[in-house]
């Protein structure tokens, strides 16, 4: 469905005037470029601002043009821009979620609030990115921004991220990540929208450009570099309604609770079974909802004064995922909707098992149960993030919990459902602070099938605080709590739960670099789980199917080809291979594995190619034989125009300190035109030291 109603009056679809390369001059001079698309009326309407770095001109193009459209043709002025440094803007992009974007974001808000189409009232709207900069700006507060729908996204860039967990450097993510940065933000603008100046703005890029690691390198405990992107420094802050989304495959669903839990402003959450996606496309796990359809709803209410009756819905809709047996992929999650009319809920209660009344094979006869955990646990943890992809989740955990100290419910004689963040009390027993705990919550089903429900991290440096490095005396005992991630899900009758703990999960951890004797006292710890009422008084939450814009044909900003891999060799996205004669594991996961990455062509003619891959490998006896390594491929060509870009990057330790190699190069027409390494150290002040 293509049309919209106004004052009762269907609009055609065909009503849309697309604005491309529209630059927005900043105050310090720089120009950010916009794409709008604007309905075709007598009257000013409301703007929706989507922010962020991943290329209009390609990357996102088939994405916007089924979003942004079908808010135009439903009475708003729908904008993609492109962060600055990135696609077709101008200015640098050195790092993510900086000062410098965030007050571009409030200027943009501002400058869409003064157009003649626009009627003063503007939203933000986003996925990752595009989710955490709409909640740094609504926190800066600017006047004309009256709501938001933030996707996917953190409130605590340090206790809340992919760069570390709980206090601890998050393993091969931050090198991937790294790397990542480096190739992306190496593109360069689009001589065909940006014209002659092109090339001198990418050669800006080229020079100018530094690997981001090298900066959350140097702030390994929660300073000061973390606090202008954490809206949590002050809830109170953010003044627009919020309406907060996110999935249960998502590392970033806590956010959606603790932003129903802290906001003074209108808020609303929803969670479903998702990976890190907008929850109406067709990614794995489903099933999708229409989500369009409810942020219109928000914004109709917040932006135009229409009585759709959002501020009656319940406070949070939840996804209660169904038992399941463990995969890597879900086409679907089992499941049902429930509502909460408020967070906390007076429907979850706090249940606990002492670990003394669980079973555990290693505590039969012994006080101190040891934790000797081989450094290769975690290989079977998935991705820290995942977005769908068929290796993303964690594997059949058995072999995982044969690596780690077990505690076992009794199986349950009838079915429980947990709503909210389990967390394990622990009594420790340890020489030394320089150590990760690493706790699993699993499902085991009677055939012992073990699938993970969540997990949660601490180094335990940062025991009193993520600002403080701790050190502990030989011999010290202390009584910490590891929450961990939210969940919403069922535990049926003659299931068990299984809490499994670890002090090492290589890749997602980079381990200490010391073994460090590790016991845990049975009758001083607990596993805490927030249990829901059997009897809630809740109506099921109810959305309707999925919509899109579906454009015209021809469609004239739509990628008509994309090749995600080889067909003929189908191969796998994520490999695990072990060498027995020197215990050495090694994982390797990326788009080329059997493949050859993603290609696409556009109809205007611009075809581009991407692939990555990412290894690692640790021996299961050597923490300190941790290495990882990445590498990103980007090309874009027209006639008469090709530029690629190649980035390598790879970390390990020596001594004390991380050590991270990065090479870029860049070439146009065949030509090398720039190229660059990196060779940077920096003490391990979040990782112990050998």
């Amino acid at each position: 469905m293509n049309d919209v109603v106004r004052d009762g009056t269907l609009i055609a679809a065909a009503e849309v005037e697309v604005r491309d390369h529209v630059l927005i001059e900043l105050s310090d001079g720089v120009r950010l470029s916009a794409r709008i698309w604007l309905p075709k009326l007598d009257e000013p309407v409301p703007a929706l601002l989507e922010l962020l770095p991943y290329r209009k001109g390609d990357h996102t193009a088939a994405r916007d043009a089924r979003r942004h459209p079908w808010y135009a043709t439903r009475g708003y002025a729908s904008v993609r821009v492109d962060l600055r440094g990135t696609g077709d803007s101008e200015g640098l992009m050195t790092d993510v979620y900086t000062a410098r974007q965030i007050a571009d974001g409030v200027e943009l808000v501002n400058w869409l609030a003064r157009q003649p189409w626009c009627n003063g009232r503007v939203g933000m709207f986003g996925l990752s990115f595009g989710g955490f900069i709409a909640l740094q700006v609504a926190a800066l507060a600017p006047e004309p921004l009256k709501a938001i729908v933030t996707v996917g996204s953190s409130v605590d860039l340090y206790g809340n991220d992919q760069r570390f967990l709980g206090g601890a450097l998050a393993g091969g993510n931050v090198i991937d990540w790294g790397t990542w940065s480096v190739a992306a933000t190496a593109r360069p603008p689009d001589p065909t929208r940006v014209g002659a100046s092109w090339k001198d703005q990418w050669l800006q890029r080229l020079h100018a450009l530094e690997p981001w690691t090298s900066t959350w390198l140097s702030h390994q405990t929660r300073d000061d570099y973390w606090m202008p992107g954490s809206v949590c420094e002050d809830y109170g802050a953010i003044k627009a309604a919020v309406l907060a989304v996110c999935g249960l495959a998502d590392l970033y669903r806590d956010a959606v609770f603790r932003l129903q839990e802290r906001l003074s402003c209108p808020v609303k959450g929803i969670v479903g079974p998702w990976s890190h996606q907008y929850p109406d496309v067709a990614h794995n796990p489903g099933p999708a909802i229409g989500f369009l359809q409810e942020t219109l709803r928000w914004w109709d209410h917040y932006l135009k004064d229409i009585p759709t009756g959002v501020e009656k819905d319940p406070a949070l809709r939840v996804y209660v995922q169904d038992a399941v047996p463990p995969a890597t992929d879900y086409a679907a999650r089992p499941g049902r909707w429930v509502s909460e009319p408020s967070w906390p809920s007076p429907n979850v209660t706090t249940r606990n098992f002492g670990l003394d009344e669980m079973f555990c094979r290693e505590a039969i006869g012994v006080d101190l149960v040891p934790v000797d955990t081989p450094q290769h646990c975690g290989i079977d943890a998935g991705v820290v993030m995942p977005r769908g992809d068929p290796a993303n989740l964690p594997a059949d955990q058995r072999e995982e919990d044969g690596r780690s100290v077990c505690f076992d419910t009794a199986p349950f004689t009838q079915a429980v459902t947990m709503l909210g963040k389990p967390a394990a009390k622990l009594r420790v027993h340890a020489d030394r602070a320089a150590v990760n705990l690493i706790v699993r919550l699993c499902d085991v089903a009677p055939d012992g099938a073990s699938t993970l429900v969540t997990r949660g991290f601490l180094n335990l440096q940062r025991h009193e605080g993520m600002d403080k490095t701790v050190d502990l005396p030989p011999g010290s005992v202390v009584e910490v709590t590891v929450p961990m991630d939210a969940v919403c899900c069922e535990i049926p009758a003659g299931h068990r739960l299984r809490l499994a703990i670890s002090t090492a999960y290589w890749p997602i951890v980079w381990p200490h670099p010391v073994a460090v004797q590790v016991a845990l006292d049975p009758a001083g710890g607990a596993l805490v789980l927030p249990v829901r009422s059997s009897d809630a008084p809740s109506e099921p939450a109810r959305f309707e199917p999925p919509e899109h814009f579906e454009p015209p044909v021809p469609a004239d900003a739509v990628p008509v080809v994309v090749q995600p891999r080889n067909p003929t060799e189908p191969g796998s996205e994520r490999q695990v291979h072990y060498m027995p004669e020197t215990a050495e594991w090694r994982l390797t996961l990326g788009s080329n594995i059997g493949g050859g990455g993603t290609r696409s062509r556009y109809p205007d003619g611009l075809e581009t190619e991407s692939r990555n891959q990412f290894s690692c490998s640790i021996r299961s006896d050597d923490p300190v034989s941790a290495r990882c390594a990445s590498e990103y491929h980007f090309r874009y060509g027209r006639t008469g125009w090709d530029v690629e870009i190649s980035a390598t990057g790879t970390m390990h330790v020596e001594d004390d300190d991380f050590v991270t190699e990065y090479e870029l190069t860049a070439t146009l027409d065949g030509e090398q035109v720039h190229q660059r390494r990196w060779h940077d150290r920096f003490p391990r002040s979040s990782g112990g030291k050998a």
